[in-house]
């Protein structure tokens, strides 16, 4: 009998979310009443719109993001990739122009620019990682620097601009979209669905996860654990070319201070997530929440004068801190 009455309580409290699942959703839903708390138009539907269509470009990269951590890897470079492929991206289309006119087909040809450039700069940073054994963080450390020194050259310390008539015609790549939902968020919406089943049904998922958790065993399970590693990189480059053409319309320009610590934003977000930072566990629907996160202390910091907004750089590191201090007392109590 007492083992009977024993086992139901213990079926409960397995059936019980953790923490780590719990924890982003709650500080989500207390940021949100916050928010409405303090500022009457925080949930008003332009004011929601312009919070994930902002947050679109770093929740994009995100998602790749959290592959490559999730199998061991980091990288640093993903807001100096952006601005290098934005740079690139805006001189193609301004020397095209004369030829191909302003029109659908130049916009394609600046989309492609950006897609090859985020793969090349992707396959890049896994080939020294992964052919050349360098660590993840030497490598996008130092790739960091040189596409954001590569920016600024192409900018000759200035300013690249697109050509206003382009910028004109490219601007409702941002601005617009359908039913009221502007672009980046759908591009956003879809990117999160295709990485949430790629991690969660497919193998590439799973070969993700164990190169994260213990490459040695990894590889002795028939996976490959290069292969994997080069194609989260890959698949990252890609993503920043994806936020890149969805961010270039924005602004119609780019120079040495675009991106600037899109890369710190990006790995918080997978943090908060719940994805484990040293790899081998990593939840993309998590990321969202990461990003949402950080999106609304932004908001919430631009509409109040609790906290100068110029302190979110410091409010991102400092959330980072903690969670990757709460994970691990999750890990030593586990």
């Amino acid at each position: 009998m007492a083992t009977e009455t024993a086992n139901p309580p213990r079926a409960r409290r397995s059936a019980i979310p953790s923490m780590s699942v719990l924890g982003p959703i709650l500080a989500l839903v207390i940021l949100i009443v916050i928010g409405a708390a303090l500022n009457g138009n925080f949930l008003s539907a332009g004011n929601i719109n312009n919070v994930l269509s902002r947050s679109a470009f770093i929740g994009i990269i995100a998602v790749g993001m959290t592959f490559v951590i999730t199998a061991g890897g980091l990288d640093l470079s993903v807001g100096s990739m952006a601005a290098f492929i934005a740079g690139l991206m805006i001189l193609v289309m301004n020397a095209a122009l004369p030829s191909l006119g302003v029109g659908v087909p130049i916009i394609l040809l600046g989309m492609l620019v950006a897609l090859i450039a985020g793969i090349v700069a992707g396959m890049l940073n896994g080939f020294l990682i992964t052919t050349l054994g360098i660590e993840a963080f030497i490598v996008t450390l130092g790739t960091m620097g040189i596409y954001r020194s590569l920016v600024t050259w192409l900018a000759n310390g200035g300013t690249l601009s697109l050509d206003f008539d382009l910028r004109t015609f490219y601007r409702p790549v941002y601005f617009d979209g359908v039913l009221g939902i502007a672009w980046p968020i759908i591009v956003f919406a879809v990117v999160v669905i295709l990485g949430e089943v790629l991690m969660s049904k497919a193998r590439f998922g799973r070969h993700c996860a164990a190169t994260g958790s213990n490459e040695h065993v990894a590889h002795y399970s028939n996976v490959n654990v290069n292969r994997t590693r080069m194609l989260t990189y890959i698949m990252l480059g890609l993503l920043v070319g994806v936020a890149t053409i969805m961010y270039v319309p924005r602004l119609g320009s780019a120079s040495a201070s675009t991106g600037v610590l899109w890369e710190l934003e990006a790995i918080a977000a997978v943090i908060i997530g719940g994805t484990v930072l040293k790899g081998g566990f990593g939840r993309v629907w998590g990321t969202v929440i990461g990003v949402l996160i950080l999106s609304l202390i932004d908001n919430i910091l631009n509409l109040t004068d609790l906290v100068s907004p110029y302190l979110n750089g410091a409010i991102q590191g400092v959330i980072i801190v903690l969670a990757v201090i709460l994970q691990r007392e999750a890990k030593a109590k586990g």
